[in-house]
């Protein structure tokens, strides 16, 4: 059901974690040159896992406890590509690879965002109709 709210921010989690990494920079080197995520396989197959498991949650709708689950996979996921992220802007020093952070970097800050967004959504689904089975 697209018509829902969680429906609505799973599709821009897809839409962040499927296309942006691959056209906004994540960090720039000391060469200059501009490193995306198609240019390190392990944060591409990351990226794509992270757009493949909105996408699924997207779909699984009519099973909101599986969709609530796959959200919190996806958390998961997103937050060890945030670390990652932050361990190699932070820990190589004197400036050995990465010279300048890109835009690119806060994608999975903002799918978390969207992610636990969805997440409080379909949970006060999930409420609405337990409520409603009382009722019965």
């Amino acid at each position: 059901m697209i018509q829902r709210i969680q429906s609505v921010f799973l599709l821009i989690v897809a839409i962040l974690t499927g296309v942006l990494p691959f056209f906004l920079n994540l960090w720039v080197d000391i060469d200059g040159k501009e490193v995306f995520a198609n240019n390190e396989m392990i944060i591409s197959i990351s990226f794509y896992a992270s757009a493949v498991l909105a996408i699924w949650a997207l779909v699984s709708f009519k099973n909101r406890k599986n969709q609530f689950v796959i959200n919190r996979l996806n958390i998961i996921l997103n937050v060890i590509l945030l670390g990652f992220f932050v361990y190699r802007s932070l820990n190589l020093s004197g400036e050995a690879s990465v010279s300048e952070k890109g835009i690119g970097m806060l994608i999975p800050v903002f799918s978390v965002v969207f992610l636990v967004l969805a997440n409080r959504a379909i949970k006060k689904d999930e409420d609405l109709v337990k409520s409603v089975d009382r009722l019965r």
